[in-house]
């Protein structure tokens, strides 16, 4: 196995949102027009501005970057490539239950037409869930990984989701938080160790967060198992509200090998409606984002200064 890893900190501003942009943000279904492809793309570019005032404002270049996916956010990704910031782009279809590539069997050109600092999927994989699926997934994972790792332009940025099986949440009698605290961190290191088992070789897996300090320890240890000892994580914010955010940021920046976040829509997604609505102007919708993208980076490089002091 060729050595992967990615271990120095890495704050992501993440918006490679896609479907739920289309219905979430502005409610359209079916194809876009061009008219409604544009709004998105401007919408995108709000949040971008908020990350470049994050960077002037004193966030660290070299720890942040930016998620964005080629359908809205071509122009964002070529910008932020010249400015020397990392980028990720996604391969995977946005809003289908199974992986696939968004664009078929043309995925390389397109990670090639950008070279990003990552590539990036999202992944919905419980190991107690449909297994035929889960091999077709990671047959198709690897096929990436492969890639990847072969051509050495882009790094693997993987996010993990394991949904909950029915079986799963009736267990819990049907209380989603104890699922959260309880089982889901089983499952996903049982996930990491199934798919890394399977060939797929992330640098960066994308966590759903956690709430003790002793399972954030098992998800670093599983991903950096058997000479993976570059391999990095990072907690992702699940589109939950400020508070449960900067707990599992704390949490997890006291756990070495977690080496940052990538927040997304609980940074941005108020301040942009704001703006939609004509009711926050420009201006104050990117300050907002940068504020709160600002806000996640001191959180995580607090809690770590002060886990490397105790």
């Amino acid at each position: 196995m060729t050595p992967r890893g990615f271990d120095r900190s890495l704050y992501i501003q993440p918006f490679d949102h896609r479907g739920s942009f289309e219905t979430g943000m502005f409610g359209w279904k079916g194809a876009l027009n061009p008219e409604q492809t544009a709004q998105i793309a401007a919408a995108k570019q709000v949040i971008y501005e908020g990350f470049n005032a994050a960077i002037a404002a004193g966030v660290p270049r070299q720890k942040a970057g930016i998620l964005v996916d080629e359908q809205f956010g071509a122009a964002i990704l070529r910008d932020a490539a010249e400015r020397g910031y990392i980028t990720a782009s996604p391969a995977e279809k946005s809003g289908q239950e199974e992986f696939d590539f968004e664009y078929g069997e043309d995925f390389a050109r397109h990670v090639e037409a950008f070279r990003p600092t990552f590539c990036k999927v999202l992944v919905r994989y419980n190991t107690e869930g449909d297994q035929a699926l889960n091999r077709r997934q990671a047959a198709r994972l690897k096929r990436l990984s492969d890639y990847l790792a072969a051509k050495g332009r882009s790094l693997f940025l993987f996010e993990l989701l394991v949904p909950a099986e029915e079986a799963q949440i009736e267990e819990v009698k049907g209380d989603r938080k104890a699922y959260d605290l309880e089982i889901r961190p089983r499952l996903m290191i049982e996930a990491i160790c199934e798919l890394q088992d399977a060939g797929v070789e992330p640098d960066v897996w994308k966590i759903e967060g956690l709430d003790r300090r002793e399972d954030c320890q098992k998800i670093v240890a599983a991903a950096r198992r058997g000479g993976r000892d570059k391999v990095g994580c990072i907690i992702l914010g699940r589109n939950a509200d400020d508070e449960q955010v900067r707990e599992w940021l704390t949490t997890a920046a006291s756990v070495p090998g977690f080496i940052g976040f990538a927040v997304g829509r609980t940074d941005f997604w108020e301040p942009l409606v704001g703006w939609r609505d004509k009711k926050t102007s420009r201006e104050a919708a990117v300050a907002e984002i940068a504020r709160h993208y600002r806000e996640f980076v001191d959180v995580f490089e607090s809690a770590r200064v002060r886990a490397s002091a105790a």
